[in-house]
């Protein structure tokens, strides 16, 4: 196939090595926002009721003339 090049690094990833190291307290605010948001413990019971309680989606909702109520 030929040889890729994995030395390449983009401005933007550059820009935020650079943003980081110079504030090093982002990465704990980094942590303690995906710590609030994201880092759930789930809950089975909880899953399966809201899986339960989805309603099939019509084949396509956006079509104004779809509808035949």
């Amino acid at each position: 196939m030929g040889d890729v090049n994995t030395s390449y690094v983009s401005d933007h990833t550059k820009w935020i090595d650079e943003q980081l190291k110079n504030n090093p307290a982002w990465v704990e605010d980094q942590k303690a926002g995906r710590a609030l948001w994201w880092d759930k413990k789930q809950d089975v019971q909880t899953s399966a009721a809201n899986a339960e309680s989805k309603l099939p989606q019509k084949p396509y909702p956006y079509d104004v003339n779809f509808y035949s109520e």
